[in-house]
């Protein structure tokens, strides 16, 4: 899953014109907004008012159904409203974007070219380049050191102002045997697969709600308090750019909730942000468990899988030939954005900035882009699909034969879910944490207690208990807390539902282990000792005039 910001300019129109299914409101915050219920279909009208303005989804509708004859603007806000409208930030533009701006005006009028012409993106990056020196030069008094210290002003001075949030883009995709048998296999195969993918997408929205939605209330928002749930707009698209299987749903989450004393506020994108990796694994634990329990697949992790990083696990069975014949949008996009990022780094002497590489990318993406196709009905994408997969994999038949083979998996030895599992789970779930990082969170563990139970033949309904249940293993029985608990009984106004304080950021806990710790206290006092070996200073003058006159520079010299 992906979860990224939206400001409200443009999204409804995306959602409504790229959806090649009608979207629905799903969330249980629905229940606050009078009008709609889980599963009504979207309409653009619907989306421009409540992520274009901020206001009720129903907000024309409600005002036409208005009656009587002294009706006043607040009697109009109060059946619109949910909340405070959102604002549009017109914040004062930083003298570094000024001076770029000023410099492009002055390229265009020597070329006789209007001052607000597009300039091409190699001159606009080279002018961005000299003015971060100059500005450089200002603030420090020297030369950046390198190209780090160059990206950084950059960074620092183009950081665009503050903008109006409307909602969240959360994506929710399979991995791509599940897109390929969802292509290939009978109708109604494919309808159980899609119902899988819904249902994933559901238990990883209910995670967010009962874990990482909250909003903030109080002087500064001091207070994180809970709310009543996400309301959000989910479209699922069958296909990728280039017309491959592409199975995934866009939820698009307003930025608007319910507090339980019926205030509409905005949602702390603190936490959900940092919640977006573990409602990740949420839902990819959930598909396998539900296309486990209702096709009987089995999934493994790809062979050949670069050992730095997580396993991939794909559906058994499912050829990888026709996976990667499906996967070539990606692998081109990339290819073409390494490349650029290259020849950037080459051309302006540091490494692209967040906008700039993000500016790469599209360019990747435009420039491998294969001419649009018009629309198509699911019936002539799947008989597309078959026929591009019987031509990968000899014929009509082996494809029948590949989703037989897949549907009809091994039968795998039963892993017996006792005590002693569950400590051998945590114990590895406790080194996985300790080998990639000093110090983790809830979120960390919750993620790998995810992956842990992809491994094991559970049903889906059992999957939530038996991650809390390792997550306080882990960071109960195992973990060392960073920050000690006051042990002062809070009343209960100022105490969240789980009963912690509403002055604490929900998962923020640092966790640490007993064995990270003697690890660090043995670099403190290996670092404190002075009986180590030593070498004398002339030996070391010595040294560095033989260097001199080789002409070979010492680390001392060189840039770092």
């Amino acid at each position: 899953m992906d979860a990224t910001e939206k400001g409200h300019t443009g999204l409804a129109a995306y959602y409504t014109q790229r959806g090649e299914t009608p979207g629905v409101w799903i969330g249980s915050g629905l229940d606050g907004i009078d009008g709609l219920t889980v599963g009504d279909p979207v309409t653009a009208e619907q989306m421009r008012a409540l992520f274009g303005c901020g206001l009720h989804p129903l907000a024309e509708l409600r005002q036409q159904q208005l009656e009587g004859p002294d009706l006043s603007l607040r009697d109009l806000q109060e059946v619109t409203r949910l909340g405070v409208p959102f604002k549009i930030v017109d914040g004062v533009v930083s003298p570094f974007r000024l001076e770029v701006a000023r410099r492009i005006a002055a390229i265009n009028s020597a070329a006789g070219l209007p001052t607000d012409a597009p300039l091409p993106a190699a001159d606009r990056a080279r002018v961005r380049t000299a003015v971060a020196r100059e500005f450089f030069r200002a603030e420090h008094g020297r030369e950046p050191v390198d190209a780090r210290e160059l990206a950084a002003q950059i960074a620092q001075d183009s950081r665009p102002r503050t903008q109006t949030v409307a909602g969240y883009d959360l994506t929710f995709s399979p991995v791509k045997s599940v897109s390929t048998l969802w292509a290939v296999a009978e109708p109604a195969v494919a309808a159980v697969i899609e119902q899988a993918h819904q249902a994933a997408v559901k238990d990883a929205l209910t995670f967010i709600e009962n874990h990482a939605l909250f909003t903030r209330t109080g002087p500064q928002g001091i207070r994180q308090v809970n709310v009543r749930g996400l309301v959000g707009a989910a479209f699922t698209h069958r296909d990728s750019r280039a017309g491959d299987p592409d199975l995934h749903t866009h939820v698009a989450v307003a930025n608007k909730v319910q507090a339980l004393d019926g205030r509409w506020l905005s949602i702390d994108g603190r936490v959900l942000f940092k919640a977006n990796v573990a409602a990740s694994e949420t839902y990819n634990t959930a598909l396998e468990q539900h296309l486990r329990d209702t096709l009987g697949v089995r999934f493994a992790e790809r062979p050949g899988t670069d050992t730095a990083k997580r396993p991939i696990r794909e559906i058994v069975g499912v050829d990888p030939r026709l996976n990667q014949r499906w996967s070539t949008r990606r692998a081109r996009i990339n290819t073409r954005r390494g490349e650029l990022a290259i020849q950037f780094q080459h051309d302006h002497g540091r490494p692209p900035t967040p906008v700039e590489a993000l500016h790469l990318t599209q360019q990747a993406t435009l420039e491998t882009r294969d001419a649009k196709h018009e629309p198509r009905s699911l019936a002539e994408q799947r008989a597309t699909w078959l026929s591009e997969a019987a031509a990968v994999l000899g014929g009509s038949e082996a494809v029948a034969a590949m989703v037989q083979t897949a549907l009809a998996p091994h039968v795998e030895t039963t892993t017996i879910l006792d005590a002693r599992w569950v400590g051998q789970t945590a114990d590895h779930i406790l080194t996985v944490m300790e080998a990639s990082r000093s110090t983790w969170q809830m979120w960390h563990v919750r993620a790998e207690a995810q992956r842990q139970l992809r491994t094991i033949d559970l049903p889906a309904e059992h999957a939530g208990a038996l991650v809390d249940l390792l997550v306080d293993e882990v960071l109960d029985r195992r973990s060392v807390a960073l920050v000690a608990d006051d042990h002062i009984e809070k009343p209960e106004a100022l105490r969240r539902v789980d009963g912690s304080s509403v002055y604490t950021v929900a998962g923020a806990e640092l966790y640490t282990s007993q064995r990270i710790l003697d690890a660090e206290q043995r670099l403190v006092t290996a670092a404190g000792r002075h009986d180590g070996a030593s070498v004398e200073q002339t030996a070391i003058d010595l040294a560095l005039l033989e260097m001199a006159a080789n002409g070979t520079a010492s680390m001392l010299d060189r840039p770092h």
